[in-house]
């Protein structure tokens, strides 16, 4: 082989890596993402103290509590470590629901057109147009304060998204040569949507469902802020809305309300980063220069 052709062969290996390798952004949120992870999987070996059990109120941040104390005592950094569980337990399963009724909706939208078309896209449409935000609050508010109530009502509202661009990945894979091979062969609809054009639309839908995570904890967040969570689970929305009822806000007590909105900031950064760089990932693939 000559050196000419050695160099093209290496140039085009080198260009292999780097399409295949994560970019920072992506790294840095994995990255983060393993952080809070090992908090949530290890939290009663990380966690110095019961968070819930009482003691000196308002202290400090000290050695012997790193964080300081809330209102009766508690460790804030023990609560706060516990919170990671609650917080990525609901983005994960909110997410999962979005995620999973826009993935239905988006595909037989995009694969029977027509009239299930019109009808799956107008009500997607419908949902659209609702503010989301305000529903949410009146729904969480006329239902009992439960981890799974949020989870619902979540999911319930940001699944439209989600169905959108689906659908429009859909109606470029139908027309492809080995769905109308299949379909010629006798195939159902069922089978090819779930054969052949799921398995080619899995990395919009993980992008789709690294960026739903992060609007599931940021939501959660929020309505638990308002009041409207859980308050038999430690959450980072509960300690904010504890650090603002009970005068942490008032009196200067920065140590308690914020490490836990730098962490809902952290623990979303994490999310975007790594869905962005899946999406631009997904682009590229699909521009012309790279089939």
């Amino acid at each position: 082989m000559s050196v000419c052709a050695r160099h093209k062969v290496s140039e085009a290996v080198l260009a292999g890596i780097r399409r295949g390798a994560p970019s920072w952004p992506v790294l840095i949120g994995l990255l983060l993402l393993a952080i809070f992870l090992i908090l949530a999987i290890f939290a009663p070996l990380i966690s110095p103290y019961d968070p819930w059990e009482p003691g000196k109120p308002f202290l400090p941040p000290s050695g012997t509590h790193p964080f300081g104390t809330n209102d009766i005592g508690q460790d804030i950094f023990s609560e706060l470590v516990y919170g990671t569980r609650i917080s990525l337990f609901v983005g994960f399963f909110a997410a999962f629901v979005s995620v999973a009724v826009g993935t239905l909706v988006g595909l037989f939208s995009g694969y029977l057109r027509g009239a299930a078309d019109e009808v799956l896209m107008g009500a997607t449409d419908i949902v659209l147009i609702i503010p989301a935000l305000p529903l949410m609050i009146i729904l969480a508010a006329h239902t009992s304060p439960s981890i799974w109530n949020i989870i619902i009502v979540i999911g319930a509202l940001w699944w439209t998204s989600t169905a959108r661009v689906v659908r429009s990945r859909v109606l470029q894979l139908r027309e492809m040569p080995f769905v109308e091979s299949a379909r010629g062969l006798g195939a159902g609809d069922a089978y090819i949507v779930f054969r052949h054009i799921l398995p080619n639309t899995l990395q919009v839908i993980l992008a789709k469902f690294i960026l739903a995570v992060a609007g599931a904890m940021l939501t959660e967040a929020s309505l638990s802020f308002l009041g409207l969570g859980d308050p038999l689970q430690k959450s980072w929305g509960m300690m904010l809305n504890y650090a603002f009822s009970r005068g942490g806000f008032i009196n200067g007590y920065w140590w308690w309300y914020l490490p836990p909105g730098i962490c809902i900031s952290l623990a979303v950064l994490s999310f975007v980063l790594i869905g962005f760089g899946l999406e631009e990932r997904e682009q590229k693939a699909m521009m012309p220069s790279q089939l």
